[in-house]
């Protein structure tokens, strides 16, 4: 019998090695000694007895024994060899008692490199084995910002936390998704029975993965996959499932896991697609459209009552703007439900299986993973969530290109300013509110050289929106943009662009979103046919609908304290943006720290724009990290925040075994600055 699987296995390791040959790839065992000559290591951290996966055993500690395998632990050398003689009989002895004792190995970037037991590992992987007990010494790389390197030290920390060490991610960040989607109530340590469960569910979903064809698919790890399995359903739900059931739902989602392989996922719709100048005589004939007897079923759904904030409230006008335009031919419902999780996925379900509901928009960030679930069950319903740069293809995002309407206030203010000290206070560090700021900022450049930008936020620990105004007013900051619209029930004047005084301060402009005209749009892409075709047919991408002013969603209010000749230049450039004839993020940008962001002669990429995580030289302040924050504000930065956490490169003198635990440390704010 140990012949046989000899040769078996003597096959199979030629054939790897004539394959590598052909590829023009090392045909032997990768040798740690080699790998480590060209790499810093901070030096070496025991972790004892560990069970480790066999398929992240790769390579052999020194080149040895590296000849007698092939590149896949599959021995080369001929039967009647000692190596041969030696191999067949622990295979012998595996299938008679199985192989208990264990290897020595060395772990580097969560691979595995054998010191002793070399044939041990290869008839372990001959019958599929997966795992082996393994006394392990890790190898710790000096930190470094290679995206490799990242990922590597988050692992350490999540390994730390789970003991998990038979998964890998692609992306940075990918690790705290996992904590945060299994036992996020058990980030300090799983307990046993976490890690009992976690086992199955993963193995059950990486082979319900592979019969699918996971393995085909390029630039994704099924621990990936697995990240973007449980975005959509709970844990909780399907920890117990079987493979089966992991199987139908993998089937069910499957364009999510080919959009984790596409370079640009994401298709952002800068522009609504032009409307059909004629509709074919078949279309006309069976698809009448909604009428007063069968209006289009809109659903609108809040996580707070509309009056007492004035995002929500923007929202909520631009819901009776639908109903005045479409009247009879379109319902109009508006939900309320604070709880943005469960019971928000119930509640739509509802809407649907009771009210008939053909469209839902969630009009927060927040929404956005039960919108998913949602669009996920019910395929036929479409779902839209406001916020941007998500990467779902089940659901379609719009969100309004608010920094066009930030440029013109900063012209108005880098104008007016006698100081030439602006304010400007932020809310939440997402995605797109630093574009904001940098536009407020490069505008306010374009007219003033001399124009500063005084950053402060608003959901900052200990800050307050009247704390930041005194700040203001003490270091002569005359002119400051505030938040953009004030809700209903709480009146003031300390919205939009101001002049600031000890007393009343005096409006100047107001940046505005038009919700109605882009809800409208929205609802007439659905009407006319047009949800998948035009710009909107690439339908293996995320859809994602960002709109300003070209399609009226975005537009700046002046009031009758502007300066006629300021008023006409505002004018001029915003009919110029419109005409899409002026772009503000266009020519030599430089940040804070005096590095070239944006090349003379380039334009800035929408994407470019929206994932701005940097500031301009001109601005004064910094991108808050988790830690400085309200606890109020963390959900929505934990969603879609610039900066997901507090972690900082390790110091090069360190300790090791910190190293291995997580060094876990404030990010240093760049350009932080004073008034004085």
């Amino acid at each position: 019998m140990s012949f046989e699987d000899y040769d078996r296995a003597l096959k199979m390791g030629k054939k790897a090695y004539r394959n590598s040959i052909i590829r023009g790839e090392y045909p032997y065992l990768p040798v740690l000694d080699d790998i480590l000559s060209v790499a810093e290591i901070r030096g070496d951290v025991n972790l004892g007895l560990v069970d480790i996966p066999l398929d992240r055993v790769v390579g052999t500690s020194n080149k040895g024994r590296t000849y007698s395998f092939a590149s896949n632990f599959m021995p080369i050398l001929d039967f009647k060899t000692e190596f041969g003689s030696k191999w067949s009989k622990l295979c012998d002895a595996h299938l008679d008692e199985g192989i208990h004792d264990p290897i020595k190995v060395y772990e580097y970037l969560n691979y595995f490199y054998v010191v002793e037991g070399n044939k041990r590992v290869s008839v372990l992987k001959y019958f599929d084995a997966v795992s082996i007990p393994a006394y392990v010494t890790r190898k710790v790389p000096k930190k470094t910002d290679d995206p490799e390197n990242v990922i590597y030290y988050e692992f350490m920390d999540f390994n730390r936390i789970t003991k998990v060490n038979f998964l890998w991610v692609s992306k940075p960040g990918n690790f705290e998704k996992i904590l945060d989607l299994t036992y996020p109530e058990h980030k300090e340590g799983w307990t046993e029975d976490d890690l009992k469960y976690f086992t199955a569910f993963y193995y059950n979903f990486a082979a319900a993965f592979k019969e699918k064809g996971g393995e085909k698919l390029s630039d994704i790890t099924t621990a990936d996959a697995m990240i973007s399995y449980l975005e959509v359903y709970d844990y909780k739900d399907v920890v117990n499932q079987l493979t089966g059931e992991i199987k139908q739902n993998i089937a069910a989602i499957w364009q999510e896991f080919v959009m984790n392989t596409d370079e640009t996922p994401v298709d952002i719709n800068m522009n609504p697609p032009e409307e059909k100048k004629t509709i074919p005589i078949f279309s006309q004939l069976f698809n009448m459209g909604p009428n007063a007897a069968r209006p289009l079923n809109v659903a609108f759904l809040y996580d707070k009552e509309p009056s007492s904030s004035g995002w929500l409230y923007g929202h909520e006008l631009g819901r009776n703007h639908i109903k005045e335009v479409f009247g009879d031919s379109v319902s109009t419902l508006k939900v309320t439900c604070t709880d943005t999780g469960d019971t928000a996925v119930e509640v739509m379900e509802d809407l649907i299986e009771n009210e008939g509901t053909e469209v839902i928009f969630t009009t927060t960030a927040e929404l956005i993973d039960a919108s998913l679930k949602v669009a996920v069950k019910y395929p036929n319903v479409k779902v839209l969530n406001c916020s941007i740069n998500t990467q779902h293809r089940y659901i379609r995002t719009y969100d309004a290109r608010l920094y066009e309407a930030k440029f013109l206030s900063g012209i108005i203010a880098g104008t007016l300013t006698g100081t030439d000290k602006l304010g400007y206070m932020a809310d939440y560090p997402i995605y797109e509110s630093v574009a904001n700021i940098n536009a407020f900022a490069l505008g306010a450049k374009m007219v003033n050289p001399r124009a500063r930008v005084y950053l402060r936020w608003t959901t900052m620990k200990d800050e307050t929106r009247h704390g930041i105004r005194d700040e203001f007013y003490a270091n002569n900051v005359d002119y400051v943009s505030d938040q953009d619209m004030i809700a209903p029930d709480r009146a003031s004047r300390n919205f939009g662009l101001y002049k600031l005084s000890k007393d009343e301060s005096l409006n100047i402009a107001m940046p505005a979103y038009n919700w109605g005209a882009l809800y409208e749009k929205i609802i007439n892409i659905i009407i006319k046919g047009q949800w998948n075709s035009g710009e909107t047919e690439n339908l293996g991408r995320a859809v994602n609908y960002w709109w300003g002013l070209p399609s009226g969603v975005i537009d700046i209010i002046l009031s009758k304290n502007v300066p006629q000749g300021v008023a006409r230049l505002v004018e001029t450039i915003k009919t110029l943006m419109a005409k899409e004839e002026f772009y503000p993020f266009e020519g030599l940008l430089t940040d804070q720290n005096g590095e070239v962001r944006n090349e003379d002669g380039n334009r800035m990429s929408a994407d470019e724009v929206i994932r701005m995580d940097w500031l301009l030289d001109n601005v004064d302040g910094e991108i808050p990290v988790m830690s400085m924050l309200q606890d109020s504000a963390k959900t929505i930065v934990e969603l879609k925040g610039v900066v997901k956490d507090d972690t900082s490169l390790a110091a090069d003198g360190a300790s090791v075994d910190n190293a291995d635990k997580g060094i876990e440390g404030a990010k240093d704010g760049s350009g932080t600055g004073t008034m004085n």
